[in-house]
C-alpha cells in the first residue's frame, strides 16, 4: 500500500452522480498521507468513456503543477448526453512522492439539449377525470423490449409529487420528487437507473402523482393551485442494447390513467388511503386497463426543465416509539422520544373497512394531553382503511409531518394496549452527508447540539423551511441566512443551497427586490436581513466549499439586491423606507408585538453595509476591479452615515438595545475607542440583565460572537450556560429535542406562547452552533483561503463548568478536529489537519519551553512550520497531521495551591461538617482538620489520603460562605 493515497473522488459535490446537466462538471478529491506536513504539488486527471481502459483517455491533464484539489473543471471535448464518464486522479506531494491512481469514479450526463426530449407532458383528460379531484392519479403504459439490455435510464418529473414503478417494483428511493422549485420558471427532473428492473418482451411502467407543492394548499390563507390547476407527468425511458441499438419509451397520448387508493394527499394536512381501492398489478404488464381513462398533452414548456440539483429527499433514519400511554383525555398516544419530521409506517391485520387514524403533534399540554393548537389549520392527519386480506403495511406517500407524539384511533384492540413493534417512525429530509460534530463536558450543551442538528434535519426538506408542522413550512430567507454557517458545518449543503439560490434568483423581482420566502408563494418582499440572503448565502457557500462558481452564478442577483437597497428613499447611503421585520421576536418588543425595539432604520442600514461589504468581497474574488472600487466607496459612505446617525458625539450608540450593539460590532460599523465603548456597553447590558439575552432573530445569531471577539468571552459562556428563561438551555430544561421558535414556547407554569406562532422545531436560534464550533471548540478558517485551506485552531479554553470541548468537520480537504481538555494541572489540545492544508494553532497561556507535542518538545516535533511565543500564549503554524499538545495549567495550579488566609479564616468560622464531608467523605474529625487549615495551606488537605475532591461542590460552598468568587478559572488575590 502506498503511503500517499487519493480517495473520496466527487463530481459536483457528489459521489458518482447519475444525471448531470452540467456541461463542465468539477471534480474534487481528498488525500491520505502517513507523513505530517503533506502538501499536493501536482495532479493528473484522466477521463475516459471506458471504465477499465485509460490508454486513450478522452481528457488527460498530464502532470499539472498546482496545489488545487477541489473544483477542478473538466476541460476536455464537449460532453454528450446520456453518457457515463469515468475518471481517476493521481497526485505528487512535497515529500517527493507520487501516488498510485485512485479508484475509478464516474459521473453520468442527462439531457443537455431541448430537442433530446422526445416525451410529452401528459395529464388525465379533464372530460373523464376532474383535474380538481383530491385523489392521486395513476398513469400507466405497457411496452415491448428486446433481449440483451445493457442499460436503461428513466428521465422523469411531475407537476405535483410523483412516484414511479416498473413491473410492479418501485423505482429508486427518493421521496417528494421532483422537489419544490419555482415551478413557473424551473422544474427539476430526476434520473433513474432501471436496468435491473426491465426484461425482454413485455414490460409496464406506472406513475402516481399527487398535488404536492405544485397545486396543493400552501401558506396559512388556504391558497391552492398557485402554480397550476392540472397535475402532469413527463417520462422518457432510454434503453440500450448489446448490439448498440437504442429504444425510447415516452409519455404521450397512448398512456392510460385512473385514480386509485390515495383519496387525498396534502403537504400540511396528511393523506387518506383506502386499501380496498388498490388495483393490484396496475404497473405490471398484462394488467386489464380497458376501463381506464385517456390522457391529453399538458401545456407545460420543456424549457423549464433542469436536472436534479440538490440532494434527494429520502428516509435517512428509523425510530421506534419509546412508549405508548393513555392521556387524561382518554387518547392513546405514541411517544417517539424525539421531535422528528417524516412519517409513521405501521402494520395492521384487521377486517376490511377498518379505519385507522393517526394525528401528529409536537408536544403535550400541562395536563398531559396531546396538543394540536400550534398547528393552526394544518391537520397532520393520516387515515388508512384496510382491505382485510391479512397483515398490511402502510406509510404515507406524498406528505410529511412534524411530530413527537402520535394519537392513534381505530387500531384493532387498542384499548388493550398497542404493540410498539407495529409502528415505526421514518425520518425524512434532504439526504445531506453529515459533516460536523460538537461535544463538551456539559451534558445540556450536548443536548443543545443535538437539538440544532435535529432542527436542521427537520427543516431541510428540499428547501430550508422555517418549521415543519403548521400551515407554513416555507423557505423564509431570513431564517436561512442566519443559520447557514451553522448548517454548512453540520451537513454538506453545497447542492442544497445551490438549488435554493437558483430559485431565489428566479423569483427575484425585476427591480432586485427579494421575496420573503423562496420559492415565493406569499405577498411581500425585501425586508432587511431577509432579502440579504441573496448575498449572505452564496458568500457563505463560497467560504465553506471554495465554490467560486456559485459566486459567478449569483453575482447578478447579489448586485441587484444591493442596488435595490441603494435605490430606496432619497439617501443612497441609508435604508430608512419600506417594511421590515426588524429584530423579529426580540424580547424587548412592546407587549403583544412581534417586532423588537431596535429601530428598523438601524437594522436595515447595518445589513445594507454588510451586504455591500460581501458584494465588494465577491467582486474581488471574481477579479472585477471596477466593482471593487465602486462598492468599497459605497461601503465607506454607508458606514459614515451610520456613525453620523447612530453614534453620539461622546462615542456611545444612541440606541440602547442589545441587538443594536451586536449589529454595530458584528458588521464593523465602528472602530477603535468607539468600538471598545460599544462592546463594553453591550457587556454591561448583559450583566445588568443577569446574564440573559433580549435579542430576536436578527441579533441572536451574532450575540456571542461579538462578545467573544471583543474580549467578553466569559460573558458569552455564561449566556450559553444560562438555564433560566430566556436562554438556549431553558428549552433543554423543559425536555426540548429541537430548537424552539420562541424562547418560552413552553412557559415555566406549563402554559404555551400564543398558538398563532409557536413552533417547537424552528432552527433560527440554533445559529449559536456557529459560535460553539468556531470559538468554544476553536475550529475556524482563515477566510482569505476558503474551504478550510488555511485552518485556524484558536479555542477559548475553560469557563465555568466546561472542562472539555471537541469539534470535528469533514471539509472539502478532509477531517479537521479541534479538541481541548483542562484539569487543575494540565491543558491538552488535540488537533487533526487534513492533507494539502495548513493550520495556525494558538495555545492559550502556554510557554514554548513548557509545551510537549506527542511527548517531545515543540522544537523537536515534525510538521511545525513556525513557532512564536506571544504574551498570552504560543502561536504555531503546522502542516497536515494529528498533533497532541500538553502543557501545565499554571493558572489552575496557582489557584489550587495558594494559601489564601482570608478564605481559611472564613471557613473556620462556619459550620464545618458539611463542607469537609463534601471534601473528604467519611472524615472522622472535621473540626480538627479545619483547625489545621489555620496553619496549613489548602494543598495539604488536597494531599489527604482520604481526599475525594469534589471541587465543584466545594467552590459553591466557598462562594456561599465568603460572598466572593473562587472559581477554577479565576484567581482573586
Amino acid at each position: 500500500m502506498n503511503d500517499i493515497q487519493v480517495f473520496n473522488l466527487t463530481c459536483e459535490y457528489q459521489i458518482n452522480p447519475l444525471g448531470l446537466d452540467v456541461k463542465k462538471p468539477r471534480v474534487s478529491w481528498k488525500t491520505h498521507s502517513d507523513k505530517r506536513g503533506t502538501l499536493q504539488i501536482a495532479y493528473q486527471i484522466q477521463v475516459s468513456q471506458t471504465e477499465n481502459n485509460f490508454q486513450n483517455p478522452l481528457w488527460d491533464t498530464g502532470y499539472t503543477e498546482t496545489d488545487q484539489s477541489i473544483h477542478i473543471e473538466y476541460g476536455g471535448p464537449d460532453l454528450a448526453s446520456f453518457t457515463r464518464y469515468y475518471y481517476r486522479v493521481k497526485v505528487w506531494d512535497n515529500h517527493g512522492r507520487e501516488s498510485e491512481w485512485s479508484e475509478v469514479a464516474w459521473w453520468e450526463t442527462a439531457l443537455f439539449e431541448l430537442e433530446e426530449w422526445k416525451a410529452k407532458w401528459i395529464t388525465p383528460n379533464p372530460e373523464e377525470i376532474d383535474p380538481a379531484t383530491k385523489a392521486a392519479f395513476l398513469l400507466r403504459k405497457e411496452f415491448l423490449l428486446k433481449d440483451n439490455i445493457t442499460s436503461a435510464r428513466i428521465y422523469a418529473t411531475g407537476v405535483g409529487l410523483y412516484e414511479i414503478s416498473i413491473n410492479g417494483e418501485r423505482v429508486g428511493n427518493d421521496l417528494l420528487t421532483p422537489g419544490w422549485t419555482s415551478y413557473s420558471k424551473r422544474i427539476q427532473y430526476q434520473t433513474y437507473d432501471v436496468t435491473s428492473q426491465l426484461k425482454g418482451q413485455s414490460n409496464a411502467v406506472g406513475i402516481m402523482v399527487a398535488d404536492g407543492w405544485f397545486k396543493g394548499n400552501l401558506a396559512w390563507e388556504g391558497k391552492r393551485n398557485l402554480y397550476g390547476e392540472k397535475r402532469g407527468v413527463l417520462l422518457q425511458l432510454l434503453v440500450r442494447y448489446q448490439d448498440g441499438t437504442e429504444e425510447v419509451i415516452v409519455t404521450d397520448e397512448s398512456w392510460k390513467t385512473s385514480t386509485g387508493p390515495i383519496l387525498y394527499s396534502e403537504i400540511y394536512h396528511g393523506e387518506t388511503y383506502d386499501a380496498r381501492l388498490e388495483q393490484g398489478g396496475w404497473s405490471e404488464p398484462s394488467f386489464y386497463d380497458a376501463k381506464w381513462k385517456h390522457v391529453i398533452v399538458h401545456d407545460i414548456p420543456l424549457t423549464k426543465l433542469v436536472a436534479q440539483e440538490n440532494n434527494p429527499t429520502r428516509v435517512t433514519e428509523t425510530i421506534k416509539p419509546q412508549s405508548v400511554f393513555v392521556t387524561p383525555a382518554g387518547d392513546t398516544v405514541l411517544d417517539m422520544g424525539q421531535n422528528m419530521v417524516g412519517r409513521m409506517r405501521f402494520t395492521v391485520d384487521a377486517k376490511a373497512g377498518t379505519k385507522i387514524i393517526l394525528n401528529h403533534a409536537e408536544i403535550l399540554d400541562n395536563d398531559g394531553n396531546i396538543y394540536f393548537g400550534n398547528l393552526r389549520t394544518a391537520k397532520q392527519k393520516v387515515e388508512y382503511i384496510t382491505k382485510g386480506e391479512g397483515p398490511e403495511t402502510y406509510a404515507p406517500y406524498f406528505t410529511f409531518q412534524g411530530f413527537r407524539y402520535v394519537k392513534v384511533e381505530g387500531y384493532p384492540d387498542q384499548e388493550n394496549g398497542l404493540s410498539l413493534d407495529h409502528f415505526l417512525g421514518e425520518v425524512i429530509h434532504s439526504d445531506m452527508l453529515p459533516t460536523g460534530e460538537f461535544e463538551c463536558s456539559n451534558p445540556m450543551v450536548n443536548q443543545l447540539q443535538k437539538n440544532i442538528q435535529w432542527g436542521q434535519r427537520g427543516n431541510f426538506v428540499d428547501v430550508p423551511t422555517d418549521c415543519p408542522q403548521r400551515d407554513e413550512r416555507l423557505g423564509w430567507t431570513g431564517d436561512a441566512q442566519v443559520f447557514i454557517r451553522t448548517a454548512l458545518f453540520n451537513y454538506h449543503g453545497g447542492p442544497f443551497f445551490t438549488k435554493w439560490l437558483r430559485d431565489l434568483e428566479a423569483d427575484q423581482l425585476p427591480d432586485g427586490g427579494v421575496p420573503f420566502v423562496i420559492p415565493n408563494v406569499i405577498d411581500g418582499h425585501s425586508s432587511a436581513a431577509w432579502g440579504d440572503a441573496a448575498v449572505i448565502c452564496p458568500w457563505t457557500v463560497y467560504l465553506s466549499y471554495g465554490d467560486k462558481r456559485i459566486l459567478e452564478e449569483q453575482y447578478t442577483s447579489m448586485k441587484a439586491w444591493v442596488e435595490y437597497i441603494r435605490s430606496q428613499g432619497d439617501n443612497e447611503f441609508a435604508w430608512n423606507t419600506g417594511f421590515h421585520f426588524g429584530d423579529w421576536l426580540a424580547l424587548d418588543a412592546k407587549e403583544d408585538s412581534y417586532f423588537g425595539a431596535t429601530p428598523n432604520e438601524l437594522v436595515a442600514t447595518a445589513f445594507y453595509a454588510y451586504s455591500t461589504q460581501l458584494l465588494r468581497d465577491t467582486a474581488n474574488v471574481l477579479n472585477n476591479a471596477e466593482d471593487v472600487k465602486e462598492y468599497t466607496d459605497l461601503l465607506n459612505q454607508i458606514k459614515k452615515h451610520y456613525r453620523d446617525e447612530f453614534i453620539t458625539p461622546l462615542g456611545r450608540l444612541a440606541v440602547s438595545t442589545q441587538t443594536a450593539h451586536v449589529l454595530t460590532l458584528m458588521f464593523d460599523l465602528v472602530v477603535d475607542k468607539v468600538k471598545e465603548r460599544v462592546a463594553k456597553d453591550l457587556n454591561e447590558m448583559i450583566l445588568e440583565n443577569d446574564y440573559h439575552l433580549q435579542t430576536g432573530f436578527v441579533g441572536t445569531p451574532y450575540l456571542n460572537l461579538t462578545l467573544s471577539d471583543n474580549g467578553y468571552h466569559e460573558t458569552a459562556m455564561k449566556l450559553l450556560l444560562q438555564e433560566s428563561y430566556p436562554s438556549w438551555l431553558y428549552p433543554v430544561t423543559k425536555g426540548a429535542t429541537t430548537i424552539w421558535e420562541h424562547w418560552d414556547g413552553l412557559k415555566e407554569d406549563g402554559s404555551f406562547w400564543s398558538d398563532d406562532m409557536n413552533s417547537f422545531n424552528h432552527y433560527a436560534y440554533g445559529a449559536i452552533g456557529d459560535w460553539m464550533y468556531r470559538v468554544v471548540a476553536g475550529l475556524n478558517m482563515d477566510e482569505s483561503e476558503p474551504a478550510y485551506k488555511k485552518i485556524l485552531i484558536q479555542p477559548e479554553i475553560g469557563g465555568r463548568e466546561m472542562t472539555y470541548a471537541r469539534a470535528s468537520h469533514n471539509s472539502m480537504y478532509g477531517q479537521i478536529v479541534s479538541a481541548w481538555n483542562i484539569t487543575h494541572e494540565q491543558i491538552r489540545i488535540e488537533v487533526e489537519i487534513p492533507v494539502n492544508t495548513t493550520a495556525h494553532i494558538f495555545l492559550p497561556n502556554a510557554k514554548i519551553e513548557d509545551v510537549v507535542e506527542s511527548d517531545i518538545t515543540l522544537k523537536e516535533a515534525t510538521g511545525i512550520i513556525n513557532l512564536l511565543q506571544k504574551e498570552n500564549g504560543v502561536s504555531i503554524v503546522v502542516g497536515s497531521g494529528s498533533y497532541h499538545f500538553m502543557y501545565t495549567n499554571e493558572r489552575g495550579l496557582k489557584q489550587i495551591y495558594s494559601d489564601d488566609s482570608r478564605i481559611i479564616d472564613l471557613l473556620a468560622g462556619e459550620e464545618t461538617k458539611e463542607i469537609l464531608e463534601a471534601f473528604v467523605p467519611g472524615i472522622s474529625n472535621p473540626n480538627g482538620v479545619l483547625a489545621s487549615l489555620r496553619i496549613q495551606p489548602i494543598k495539604k488537605l488536597l494531599d489527604h489520603p482520604m481526599a475525594k475532591v469534589n471541587r465543584e461542590k466545594l467552590n459553591k460552598l466557598i462562594g456561599k460562605l465568603n460572598s466572593i468568587e473562587f472559581e477554577l478559572d479565576t484567581v482573586k488575590q
